[in-house]
């Protein structure tokens, strides 16, 4: 890669898009693990 290569980054949007879908894949494998907690406890 050159020094004279353009940054090659993705924009703004992309960026806060991708980060918002990470949390919320997060929280769904966090509730999805509690669901599964709370049914092999006999909770549910």
């Amino acid at each position: 890669m050159l020094w004279s290569d353009p940054e090659n980054e993705p924009p703004k949007e992309l960026r806060e898009t991708q980060e918002m879908l990470r949390r919320a894949g997060l929280v769904v494998a966090l509730a999805m693990f509690l669901a599964m907690v709370m049914v092999g406890l006999g909770v549910m």
